[in-house]
């Protein structure tokens, strides 16, 4: 036996105290996980998505698959290659990234604008480096990314209750520090609901705090033409208000961005760590998500089919007594308390042909695990149909659970 394999399985050498097995915790942690239905597997799927009906991506506007988005990006990598081949301030900043940077600017009412190689590097960097040293108040519902944006701050964090602007006014009428940084989701991962963004900047701006909302399931679904919540909200361009945005959701691309105030981007540029010591974004990404820029631009009806979309569901959800809220956007969750709940219902639509999204906890509190829908553009009635089907079997098996 290879000396190494051995000890790692706890054997020491004759006369000698067998050492701890390094791996022993992880072992039972992950056991211990799969007694209580959270394990995670990884499934590769087919271009197709296995022939089901995708409800479970975040591809609102059904541009991942589009042959426009396709064809730029193969245009960028002839041209550019298929890597960045640095970081933005070194190689990594081609001329597609600049003009994405214009183009978001422009699509979202903001000053400046600076791409990231994922949306979860732009909550971090803006989090992380505008939060730092101060005080940050984060909404309990907010994504992973700003969360752990928050604990790279090293700032005191108030996470408040979800939606709860008074509990926002006082952490930011109580606190010490000289700078403060209120940060929540414009629409919320999983739940699907929207921010009060007009009270939470009344709030920030009377105790003199940056606002920043991460768009990342607004963007290119909310507001009349998709410009996202806040442009809806009638707050784009205010100084002090700072979007993330994620390039993967509705406009099928990959990568992130974050908009502001000339002196945020430059913050960013010069003390940002995830942005100065990232590869950038590869120029087949960047092309991809300009090409769907000028689709969505071309095509304002695009956001409104996916919302209405998401209003079907949540009514066909509540037609068969399943609790689902209504849709800020396109995200629709179905909540059926226990994981092992939620990993069946998520077999049973697969049963009928439709891939949905299942969270469990830690992605959501104990007691609300739920299928995550995620509605499309291009979803059709047949479509619409079939997923009814679905629900109908989902709510059949409810009453068992």
């Amino acid at each position: 036996m290879d000396m190494v394999a051995g000890m790692a399985g706890g054997e020491g050498r004759p006369g000698e105290a067998t050492p701890p097995d390094p791996l022993a915790r992880l072992r039972a942690a992950t056991a211990a996980r799969r007694a209580a239905g959270l394990g995670r597997v990884l499934r590769p799927r087919t271009p197709d998505h296995d022939g089901l009906i995708d409800l479970a991506s975040n591809d609102y506007l059904g541009l991942a698959r589009d042959e426009r988005l396709a064809e730029a990006a193969v245009r960028a990598a002839r041209e550019w290659g298929t890597g960045s081949t640095g970081s933005r301030l070194v190689t990594g900043t081609t001329t597609l990234h600049a003009d994405l940077e214009d183009r978001l600017r422009a699509f979202t009412g903001a000053a400046r604008a600076l791409v990231f190689s994922s949306g979860y590097l732009a909550n971090l960097a803006a989090v992380a480096t505008l939060g730092a040293g101060g005080l940050v108040v984060s909404d309990a519902g907010n994504h992973a990314s700003i969360i752990d944006g928050c604990r790279l701050s090293r700032a005191r964090v108030a996470v408040t209750p979800h939606r709860d602007v008074d509990a926002v006014e006082k952490a930011l009428a109580d606190r010490s520090e000289e700078h403060a940084l209120v940060v929540t989701d414009a629409v919320f991962s999983v739940d699907g609901d929207l921010a009060p963004l007009r009270e939470l900047h009344e709030a920030a701006v009377r105790h003199g705090a940056l606002l920043l909302v991460d768009e990342a399931h607004s963007l290119g679904v909310t507001g009349e033409r998709g410009q996202g919540a806040v442009h809806a909200a009638g707050l784009a361009g205010y100084p002090s208000v700072v979007i993330t945005v994620t390039l993967s959701k509705a406009l099928g691309a990959q990568g992130g961005a974050v908009l502001g105030a000339p002196e945020v981007v430059e913050t960013l540029v010069d003390t940002g760590r995830p942005f100065i010591f990232d590869t950038g974004l590869a120029p087949s990404s960047a092309a991809a998500a300009l090409a769907a820029l000028d689709i969505v631009n071309a095509h304002p009806d695009l956001p409104g089919q996916a919302r209405r979309h998401a209003a079907a569901l949540a009514r066909a959800c509540a037609d068969r007594g399943l609790a689902a809220t209504d849709p800020a956007a396109a995200v629709v969750p179905v909540v059926l308390g226990p994981p092992e709940a939620a990993l069946r219902a998520a077999a049973v639509f697969a049963e009928h042909g439709v891939r949905a999204g299942c969270f469990r906890p830690p992605s959501v509190p104990q007691g609300r695990s739920c299928l995550r829908l995620t509605a499309r553009a291009n979803l059709g009635p047949d479509d619409l149909a079939v997923i009814g089907r679905a629900l109908t079997a989902v709510a059949e098996m409810k009453v068992n659970v």
